[in-house]
């Protein structure tokens, strides 16, 4: 998509805009500036879910309400996301000649912009950015630390004047996302992906394929519902089929190189996928998809010892499931590959399904030409909920869902806040929302997705507007609550990880080592945090109750089962579209 034209080459005058809008605060405008509404509407937000004229209204606010911050501009961090380089190259502009409010917007790595955030939270004073999109993953850490803005008791008091009228908060499909354990707004949602199943879909339509499966197997080809499936259509297709047209097909992708980025994937949701977590919404209650147990509103360990799940039966099986399916299934190079590396592999058309894959790489995989598109741009792929394993129930998280999401530090200039809050309101306002929604393909809002122009992009999209409209989607959710301190905790997690895929220890030592560093440093969290604020509340070892002890027990964690590779189950894709419209979505 054309990103916008320099802002020195509109034609500010009435004369040249076809559409016509009013309202009281829009002709209460100058020309000049009733003339640049009209233009940047029509050339750069034509579709919204707003008429033109209260379109118009919207913007004529942000102008009127950003008058008291003349002279002040501000800086403003996100990752590299294609979302993101639409607010930075269109957005701002628009913004700060709209506002007179000069923003920088810049882009950079995730993990550069957690290193940015945590730099800042730890000098507590004035940084070198106003305001972070930065993912919701850091809600317990923003919450209990004190250094990000309670945007709830903002909007209320202080910067009542500067919120927007129409930012109509119930709209944002994420708002749980960013609510801390004090039941505060502490983050607004700005871009949303989930990390969902993907596969081809019309290899799985070929009937002689479908044959195949079915005699060896005793069941349909199709949408994995459990792991058990998707193992049994990962071996159909590496180990059995192995080409298709002349090509070298595989059965699953990953990838499993020693990186900041395996952390991820695990922490993005593996485990709460097997069914290692507990029941309830949004991340598991009291014990979540990291395997960390909080009691009231205290975390109080990872290990099993101490009521955690880290290094349960149920995560030594997820670990296990992932290593046994990265060597016997996927590509050999997939082994030696990063998180971006892998990403674009699937695109390349010799894959026939990916467990777990983001929807972020959506516009990536629907460009013409691609072995995965069809000629008349539709896709050759779909995507669909994730299988799960054989230790999860229902009322589990299925899921990970990445929300990037605005974060103003709590101490810095007044006018400076104020502006920072104007412009994220103005990323995520419904003048722009539907616009920057088709371009990065991230929504946040449920008025976009029911919107016609997303309806009539629905059969490019592979399924992304379905899921985000059916009630699927409550089953996905990013790292929540129980994380006090993401930061000093996630980086934890590729270095024992990566010890387990390399061979040198087994998944069961992996994790216990991974849940003892957990728990030591839930321990300095806890120091560093006052537990009136929700801190850390760890236990000495003489006064743990043991593992066994917590196995016995009810939920999370779990005993070990003694089948954990149940028969296949599958799903027609049609029918699970099927069902979502029945239940509403």
């Amino acid at each position: 998509m054309k990103l916008m034209k320099p802002l020195t080459s509109f034609i500010l005058t009435l004369c040249y805009s076809s559409l016509t809008m009013s309202g009281p605060l829009f002709d209460a405008l100058s020309q000049e500036k009733q003339a640049f509404i009209r233009t940047i509407i029509e050339e750069h937000f034509s579709s919204s879910t707003l008429t033109v004229s209260e379109q118009a209204e919207e913007l004529a606010w942000f102008a009127n309400a950003a008058a008291p911050l003349n002279g002040t501009s501000i800086a403003v961090l996100s990752e590299e996301l294609a979302t993101h380089s639409y607010e930075s190259e269109v957005l701002a502009p628009v913004f700060s000649r709209l506002t007179g409010v000069p923003v920088r917007h810049d882009l950079k790595p995730e993990g550069e912009v957690i290193q940015e955030v945590n730099l800042q939270r730890i000098m507590a004073a004035k940084g070198r950015y106003d305001a972070f999109v930065n993912d919701s993953d850091m809600i317990g850490t923003h919450s209990r630390s004190g250094w990000a803005l309670a945007l709830s008791d903002y909007m209320e008091v202080e910067g009542k004047a500067f919120t927007l009228p129409t930012l109509d908060l119930e709209d944002f499909i994420g708002l749980d996302f960013v609510t801390g354990p004090d039941g505060k707004l502490y983050q607004l949602p700005d871009q949303q992906f989930a990390n969902l199943y993907w596969f081809r879909y019309d290899w799985f339509q070929r009937s002689d394929l479908r044959e195949q499966f079915r005699e060896r197997y005793g069941y349909e080809l199709g949408v994995p519902i459990n792991w058990s499936a998707y193992e049994d259509i990962a071996e159909f297709f590496s180990v059995y089929v192995k080409e298709i047209d002349g090509e070298r097909v595989y059965g699953h992708m990953d990838y499993g190189k020693r990186d900041p980025s395996l952390g991820w994937r695990f922490t993005d949701a593996w485990f709460s996928m097997a069914g290692a977590g507990d029941t309830g919404s949004p991340n598991g209650l009291p014990v979540d998809e990291w395997g960390v147990r909080m009691e009231d509103c205290h975390p109080v360990g990872s290990s099993m010892s101490r009521g955690g799940a880290t290094n349960s039966p149920a995560s030594v099986y997820a670990l296990s499931k992932y290593i046994d399916w990265l060597r016997r299934f996927a590509p050999p190079e997939a082994a030696n590959m990063t998180f971006t590396e892998a990403g674009a592999v699937p695109a390349q058309g010799h894959i026939a399904q990916q467990i777990f894959w983001y929807t972020a790489f959506t516009s990536d995989m629907t460009e013409n030409g691609l072995p995965v598109v069809n000629k008349d741009g539709t896709p050759k792929w779909r995507m669909a909920p994730s299988p799960h394993g054989s230790y999860w129930q229902d009322g589990m998280k299925l899921g990970y869902q990445d929300v990037g999401a605005w974060t103003i530090p709590r101490v810095m200039g007044k006018k400076e806040q104020k502006a920072a809050w104007l412009y994220a309101q103005f990323t995520v306002a419904k003048t722009v929302s539907l616009e920057k929604t088709l371009y990065g393909l991230t929504p946040i809002r449920l008025s976009d997705l029911e919107s016609q122009p997303m309806q009539a992009r629905a059969p490019s999209l592979g399924g992304l507007v379905e899921f985000y409209r059916s009630p699927a989607r409550q089953q996905w959710s990013p790292t929540g609550i129980n994380i006090p301190d993401y930061p000093r905790l996630a980086k934890l997690w590729w270095p024992n990880i990566a010890d387990a895929v390399d061979g040198k220890v087994s998944p069961q030592v992996a994790l216990n080592n991974l849940a003892t560093a957990q728990d030591r440093a839930l321990a300095i969290v806890q120091r560093n945090y006052l537990t009136k604020n929700c801190g850390p509340v760890i236990a000495p070892n003489s006064a743990l109750r043991g593992a066994q002890w917590w196995l016995a027990q009810p939920g999370a964690p779990k005993p070990k089962i003694a089948n954990e590779k149940p028969r296949g189950e599958t799903i027609r894709y049609e029918d699970l579209i099927k069902s979502w419209n029945a239940a509403g979505g």
